[in-house]
């Protein structure tokens, strides 16, 4: 479903990605772990399409994203982890704007908005303008905003932050079932309790290079993904860099 092949990318002299290859089939969680400043978020806006990368490839479902951008835009959704509304609008009307982007039917948005809306606890909400909300509403919205158009590829940075437990908790299920039905999910997460449970794979990326990656069993072996993080990230426990 995503192919990321050799990809690099520099911000001058500093390679912020450096010849990263990973592959996610369908039905795969596949999570993307590292320390602040390692590479997550290069790599993801490049996979996104909203970052020219310098070397190498990425597909979406076999299409390129640098020949097609439209083409795989339409096919993913992206959830930055601080997501910009257009706090003006109301929650249903944001809602009904990025619906009307990706051609959803009136009758499939109201569908999912409400089974969505009602699943994370902000159906009563919706109504009012965006300003209003608190950082984890906005959170919500944006998560709604992400799944109307029943994405096969849903790419995520910290999607977890600002989210209470329940809602935490139902978007772990939400993600579970879009895998069950053919989808995947490449999310970046400090939360290594939450990316050892959820994930079926792993990435560990350190200064820019992948230093790990394959399914949970074969990097935690008989520890703990957490261990092998802060052993690979040379990253002392305590430290509180993690």
């Amino acid at each position: 479903m995503l192919r990321i092949e050799h990809l690099t990318k520099a911000y001058g002299k500093k390679i912020a990605a450096n010849d990263i290859t990973l592959h996610i089939q369908k039905g795969e969680i596949y999570g993307f772990i590292g320390h602040n400043g390692a590479g997550k978020t290069t790599v993801i806006k490049s996979c996104c399409g909203l970052l020219n990368f310098d070397e190498g490839e990425v597909y979406i479902d076999g299409v390129s994203i640098k020949k097609d951008p439209l083409a795989c835009k339409r096919e993913i959704a992206y959830l930055p982890d601080n997501p910009d509304l257009y706090e003006y609008l109301t929650g249903v009307k944001y809602l009904n704007f990025i619906a009307d982007i990706y051609g959803v039917s009136k009758d499939l948005r109201k569908q999912r908005m409400n089974e969505y809306a009602e699943m994370l606890g902000i159906a009563g909400d919706l109504g009012q303008p965006i300003s209003s909300y608190s950082h984890g509403m906005k959170q919500k919205l944006a998560v709604i905003s992400a799944l109307i158009h029943d994405p096969k590829l849903i790419i995520m940075d910290e999607p977890f932050v600002g989210l209470d437990p329940v809602a935490a908790h139902q978007l772990k299920e939400l993600m579970r079932d879009i895998c069950n039905r053919g989808g995947a999910i490449f999310f970046s997460t400090h939360v290594l309790e939450v990316a050892e449970k959820l994930c079926d794979k792993v990435a560990i990326i350190k200064s820019g290079k992948i230093v790990a990656n394959g399914t949970m069993e074969e990097i935690k072996g008989d520890g703990s993904l957490e261990e092998v993080f802060l052993e690979l990230a040379e990253i002392k426990e305590g430290d509180g860099n993690v």
